[in-house]
Order: C-alpha cells, then sequence, then structure tokens
C-alpha cells in the first residue's frame, strides 16, 4: 500500500533543513533503491523556499510507514511542525501504467 507523508516545517527553521538535506538525500536514494520510493519533493512558499514536505512510499502496513517517516533525518533533526500521514491509491497517470 501507498503512504503519504506531509510534514510542514517550524516557522524559522531553513537552516534545520539545509543542513540536514545531504543526508535526508542520502536516506530517500536509500527507500528508492530498495523500492520504497514512488515519489518526494518540497513545498514552496512564494519566494520558492521550501516549507514542507511530501513523500510518498511502498510500505506493508500504517507501521511500517511510520517506522520509515521517524527515520527520515529531517524527522529525526525535529524539522516539522506538524505531520500528517495518509494511505493513497494512486488512480491516474501511474508510471507504471
Amino acid at each position: 500500500m501507498i503512504f503519504t507523508f506531509i510534514g510542514r516545517d517550524k516557522p524559522g527553521h531553513l537552516e534545520t533543513r539545509l543542513s540536514n538535506r545531504p543526508e535526508h538525500v542520502d536516506y530517500l536514494n536509500g527507500l528508492n533503491a530498495n523500492g520504497k520510493l514512488k515519489f518526494a519533493g518540497p513545498f514552496l512558499n512564494e519566494e520558492g523556499k521550501p516549507i514542507g514536505s511530501l513523500v510518498a512510499i511502498e510500505a506493508a502496513d500504517r507501521a511500517e510507514a511510520e517506522a520509515i517517516f521517524a527515520a527520515d533525518p529531517y524527522a529525526k533533526a525535529g524539522l516539522f511542525e506538524s505531520t500528517e500521514l495518509y494511505p493513497w491509491n494512486w488512480l491516474f497517470n501511474k508510471p507504471e501504467a
């Protein structure tokens, strides 16, 4: 099942995001290498600066998805003010289709 994670950055924490970005990218690359990552990217404000994240992964269940997102370096660094996790059904424009 696909799970989507939405994380909204704490205000004023751009430096937290930037300083943890290399580890975050490595982490996502690892998820991609083992087939877990479906897509990911930042939300941007009007100035084009990142203010949050959207990450979609393949996981067996919610517990596995929660563990994957908790291990992300951004989450470990305390970047997010709020988070949401939803099961998601990819209906249109699936790359596999």
